[in-house]
This record gives C-alpha cells, sequence and structure tokens, in this order.
C-alpha cells in the first residue's frame, strides 16, 4: 500500500501544477504544438517552468524553510516511482511534505490553480 500512497501522492501535484497551466489557458486558445508537447512530463521542477511560476517558487522558498524542504522533498518523486518500493516512512514523509497545513506543497500551490 505504501508504494501506491507514494506514487498517488507524487502524481497530486503533478495534477495540480496541470491545474495551474490549465488556468493560464484562455477557452479557445490554440496552444504551439511544442509548448504541449512540453506538458508531457511528470516533472514538478518542469511543470513549475511551464505553469511560469518559477519567480514565486523561488521567493516562497526563500521566505518559507520547512516549504523549502517540503518541496525538495517532492523534487524526490518522479513517476517512476510507481516501479518502486516505498517504505510506510517515505510515504508519509511526501504526503507530509504536500499536505502539510501551513507550509506543504499544495497550500502553496492551491494559490495558482
Amino acid at each position: 500500500m505504501y508504494d501506491g500512497a507514494y506514487y498517488l501522492a507524487g502524481y497530486s501535484v503533478e495534477c495540480a501544477l496541470k491545474a495551474c497551466i490549465a488556468k493560464r489557458t484562455q477557452r479557445h486558445d490554440f496552444p504551439d504544438r511544442l509548448v504541449v508537447q512540453g506538458l508531457f512530463t511528470h516533472a514538478p521542477q518542469q511543470l513549475v517552468v511551464k505553469a511560469r511560476l518559477e519567480k514565486e517558487l523561488s521567493a516562497h522558498t526563500r521566505a518559507d524553510s520547512l516549504f523549502e524542504t517540503n518541496w525538495e522533498t517532492v523534487l524526490d518523486w518522479d513517476a517512476e516511482s510507481r516501479y518502486n518500493m516505498h517504505s510506510r516512512a517515505e510515504a508519509e514523509s511526501l504526503i507530509r511534505a504536500i499536505a502539510q497545513r501551513h507550509h506543504g506543497v499544495m497550500t502553496w500551490l492551491r494559490r495558482y490553480s
């Protein structure tokens, strides 16, 4: 169960970042093919760039060291984690980094989605 919990927790960050990207897309936009192809990634850092949130992320990590630690924990996740074994401690650590009320990654992302 911890393997799946770890994978799905990271995937929730991916989905939230893609929601931030979608929010910036206008109803009748016809985006450039290269832009769209660049969205076919699972990497949180690359999705931050695609969402144009680099400055916001940088400012927030400088201002909140607990958030910075949580963001670094999220960056350890990747789509290949679904094929790896994860301990209870790893799953709980990632979930905590994402869901922590005041310093969690999802709390920060909700500002932009």
